[in-house]
């Protein structure tokens, strides 16, 4: 009894440790997804620190001066080409002794009015400071020395290059309404003709300072920092606090950095970390400064914050939703399973739809239930290729039927034929005769081309004409097009005989059969038209219904069986159809798929497939 109990409890331990087994799976998964998830949280907060911290500022701070850089290189570049364009194009195409100097005036004019929103005057000045040609404003200001003017110096230091001068007021015209713009001066040296002798002299291009101001106040209204311009020697061009700057209630490192190569720097400046870019303008010398104060990025830790909090979400919601998911992985191909077999109950057999998946013992019951549709569907396929089979045979053997009569009476008409000494037409009737049979065997096949089957009716019909001692008329019309495209061998030759033995036979009047194939919408049609009495509409109504047999005359083959043969061997779609008005005629019209030969057993290939 004890040992009885011991074994119970054993066995009972051994049922919870089954059942424990699951949970311990569902457990470790769980396990394994908040360790992975917790992973994933800590070293996406880790590289986003890091990289937040890193590089932001540096990746900001280069698109910026990217961005700086190219807008004011292409300010730049237009200004010397209005220079350019001013001294190649004018000044050195001008004798100055016995050219105008409207003339240039006049070119300086058009130059400036393409140009006004970037300039403020052009001006042509001599080596001694005398004022040659000047646009918009051609008046000289009083007591105002040109030869001591920054831009004017520079230039005669060094004539080979293009000078750019530091902001200042332009204050040496006369201005109607006493107003004095700021200015960004491009000098250079330019060579005079006077008389084939040439003097230097200097062309002065004055730069709205306002675009230069209006470039950098746009780039830093964009996002964190800020960017100014300096020349080579530290002075500002532009600061977005130069105001402050020049009053003194503000600072910059603006002579520290014009000693920076380009690059990415770190720099300590009144107590504040700051990251620094700077890019040169080459030609001019100036300098981009980019600068990010590290107390900007606290914005940065806003994102990172949110950043985590998405991540600390995603981790809850994993392991939430974790048991749904592994419960789904353990049912979800037993699930599939099921839903394979719909079909089947419906009754398609359809082995490839069975599912295969999920543990050994899911995909051995899906291998078994595929095989046991697969050998049901042979099976069905088998009963169905041997019942469509037993048709074929049925019908062949109703087409192989040929009334001795038509035999005997042939015979006899060659035989008196003979005894009347008409060799030439016994002769025909017998070839005829051959023909006939030859493309009635066709060796075993029932497919045989229309132009085969129409040679058969001519033959049939050339035989019965004898014998009726051309009591009808036959007419026989075949498109070319349609000749070597296939069809049931001796559907025509029935129809035909229905035609002589049923309506144009007995009649007074000479009776006429018609004969037409053509091709429409893409089929092929036959007709057989004759003007006989025409079928009683009850007798017409089952026509091709009814399976009947020979009632003595014609071949045996009935209505009925050859729209059954069309049908077996193309589709319900093509067949035999039957009109007739009495005392009019008849016409009975066999519609066929438009195919060749190869396209036929191509096709029925693939059925068997």
């Amino acid at each position: 009894m004890i040992k009885f109990n011991l074994i119970n409890q054993l066995r009972k331990v051994k049922r919870a440790s089954k059942r424990r087994s699951i949970q311990l799976v569902i457990s470790l998964s769980f396990t394994v997804v908040a360790i992975l998830s917790m992973t994933f949280m800590a070293f996406a907060f880790y590289t986003n620190y890091i990289n937040t911290a890193r590089q932001s500022s540096i990746d900001y701070n280069e698109q910026v001066i990217d961005q700086i850089s190219w807008n004011l290189n292409s300010y730049l570049r237009n200004m010397m080409g209005v220079s350019n364009s001013m001294y190649y194009k004018v000044i050195k195409n001008m004798d100055l002794t016995s050219d105008p100097i409207e003339n240039m005036t006049k070119e300086m004019d058009l130059l400036y009015e393409a140009n006004k929103d970037n300039l403020i005057s052009v001006a042509c000045i001599s080596q001694d400071g005398a004022l040659i040609s000047a646009a918009p404003i051609a008046t000289r200001k009083g007591g105002v020395d040109l030869t001591e003017q920054e831009w004017f110096l520079n230039t005669e230091e060094r004539i080979e290059n293009f000078h750019f001068s530091a902001p200042h007021v332009q204050n040496i015209f006369e201005s109607s309404n006493y107003r004095y713009y700021w200015v960004v001066s491009l000098s250079r040296s330019v060579e005079l003709n006077y008389m084939g002798h040439t003097r230097r002299g200097i062309l002065l291009v004055d730069m709205n300072y306002s675009s230069i101001e209006q470039m950098f106040s746009k780039v830093n209204e964009q996002g964190m920092g800020y960017v100014y311009l300096i020349d080579s020697n530290g002075n500002i061009i532009f600061h977005p606090k130069q105001k402050a700057i020049y009053n003194g209630l503000a600072k910059e490192n603006n002579i520290e950095a014009a000693s920076y190569d380009d690059g990415n720097y770190m720099e300590n400046f009144d107590g504040e970390n700051r990251a620094v870019v700077v890019k040169t303008i080459g030609y001019t010398g100036w300098k981009i400064v980019s600068v990010v104060p590290m107390s900007d990025l606290a914005v940065e830790y806003n994102q990172l914050r949110v950043f985590m909090l998405i991540i600390i979400t995603v981790t809850i919601f994993l392991i939430l939703f974790g048991n749904l998911f592994i419960s789904r992985i353990v049912t979800d191909p037993i699930r599939q399973l099921e839903r394979s077999l719909t079909d089947i109950e419906g009754g398609i057999f359809d082995a490839e739809k069975i599912y295969i998946g999920g543990s050994h013992e899911i995909r051995h019951l899906g291998r078994t239930i595929k095989s046991l549709v697969v050998q049901m569907r042979n099976l069905m396929d088998e009963q169905v290729a041997e019942q469509k089979e037993k048709r074929k045979s049925e019908l062949n053997a109703l087409q192989a039927q040929i009334n001795p009569h038509f035999l005997y009476n042939t015979l006899d008409s060659v035989v008196w034929m003979i005894e009347a000494e008409k060799y030439p037409e016994a002769i025909s009737m017998i070839t005829s005769l051959a023909s006939l049979f030859r493309i009635s065997l066709s060796k075993g096949s029932n497919i045989i081309t229309i132009k085969d089957e129409i040679t058969h009716a001519k033959n049939y019909l050339a035989i019965q004409k004898v014998r009726y001692k051309n009591k009808f008329e036959a007419n026989i019309k075949v498109d070319p097009a349609i000749e070597n495209c296939i069809t049931i061998k001796l559907i025509i030759q029935p129809l035909i005989e229905n035609a002589i033995y049923h309506a144009v036979g007995d009649l007074d009047d000479e009776g006429i059969i018609d004969v037409e194939a053509y091709e429409k919408d893409g089929d092929i049609y036959i007709e057989v038209r004759d003007n006989g009495m025409g079928i009683p509409p009850e007798v017409l109504e089952n026509l091709l219904v009814e399976k009947t047999t020979s009632t003595g005359k014609g071949s045996g083959i009935g209505l009925w069986n050859i729209n059954q043969r069309i049908n077996l061997y193309f589709k319900e779609d093509y067949g035999l159809t039957i009109t007739s008005e009495l005392d009019e005629g008849t016409t009975a019209t066999i519609r066929l798929p438009k195919l060749t030969y190869d396209e036929y057993m191509k096709g029925a290939e693939d059925e068997k497939k």
